[in-house]
């Protein structure tokens, strides 16, 4: 326990400095990874693919292709998509919305629900509305928000480890 702990709190540095000097379409995209390490879907151990959609946010879309897609997750294969709107989530294990489509966070919410989906977004309120993990800017630093009910209803586990660094609602 102790091992995790200093891993944590090597983290949490690390981002802090990295934070310091990446712009934001990095950042999303290195920590979403890195919740999905924290993550356990309930097919975890099959092979095929893991796709991370992304609805919105260009920059984080080429950054997420360039640094996973074709990368292994376990058994699997990350395949990183481009969505056009929130009624193409169909095969997704992960869905990032962008901040300029968060008006698509209702049709994902609806596509989804209830599905082992981890939804991942960043805009006002959309952690209270049901988003997984939602980002979001307090005193100038990137946090975010989890919504422990949601990660319940879309039979998703999520690690203590991640749990304790977040704004848990």
């Amino acid at each position: 326990m102790k091992k995790v702990s200093l891993v944590l709190i090597a983290i949490a540095f690390s981002v802090s400095s990295f934070a310091q000097e990446r712009p934001n379409h990095e950042i999303h995209a290195a920590m979403l990874f890195n919740f999905i390490k924290y993550v356990q879907w309930p097919d975890d151990g099959s092979g095929g693919e893991f796709v991370v959609g992304v609805i919105g946010e260009d920059d984080v879309f080429n950054t997420l292709k360039t640094w996973y897609d074709g990368k292994p997750k376990g058994s699997k294969k990350y395949v990183i998509k481009k969505l056009a709107s929130g009624a193409d989530t169909g095969d997704c294990q992960v869905v990032y919305i962008g901040k300029n489509k968060s008006k698509e966070f209702e049709t994902v919410k609806n596509t989804v629900g209830g599905k082992p989906v981890l939804t991942v977004t960043d805009g006002n309120g959309l952690g209270q509305k049901g988003s997984c993990i939602n980002f979001k800017v307090i005193d100038g630093k990137l946090k975010w928000e989890l919504n422990q009910s949601t990660f319940s209803n879309s039979n998703l586990k999520v690690s203590n480890q991640l749990s304790s660094m977040s704004i848990l609602i």
